[in-house]
């Protein structure tokens, strides 16, 4: 039994949870950083379908989409798991599925509490650090919440 490689980060951001929910599910493209798009085409808009089942991609300017993975659990607005479908090669791959659990908690301070865990990089295999290294970097999760606590701002 593998033990479980996971990046975990969060931030404050001055939303209500619903608030923080909705701009981190329906305006993802908001604060997604557009280097990181790996469609044939330049980002247009990601979409998270907002239930159990759906999908997660990004429409390119062009009309294409290129799935990232789908909707495990939706819990407005406390909870959401995004099954991450990319491979090491950053291609669709229907066969791995890696967690992103975000939570959103009410914080003392009227604003939110956002955590985001990226769970199960051991499914990587011989790429798993490889993975868990750029997920960690400055460029991985730490950015795009850096970039989501701007867009809240």
């Amino acid at each position: 039994m593998s033990t479980e490689i996971k990046v975990h980060r969060s931030v404050n951001v001055p939303l209500a949870p619903e608030r923080a929910f909705a701009l981190f599910t329906a305006r993802m493209t908001e604060f997604w950083p557009r280097e990181h798009s790996i469609g044939s085409s330049p980002l247009d808009r990601v979409v998270v379908e907002p239930h159990v089942g759906g999908r997660w991609y990004e429409r390119g300017t062009d009309g294409s989409e290129c799935d990232w993975g789908r909707v495990g659990e939706w819990q407005p607005p406390h909870r959401v798991v995004l099954l991450w479908q990319l491979g090491a090669d950053w291609k669709f791959n229907p066969e791995l599925e890696t967690e992103v659990e975000v939570i959103f908690t009410e914080a003392a301070s009227g604003g939110t509490l956002v955590e985001l865990r990226h769970r199960h990089l051991e499914r990587y295999g011989d790429q798993a650090q490889t993975m868990y290294a750029v997920f960690d970097s400055p460029g991985g999760w730490t950015g795009t919440l850096t970039a989501f606590a701007e867009a809240a701002a």
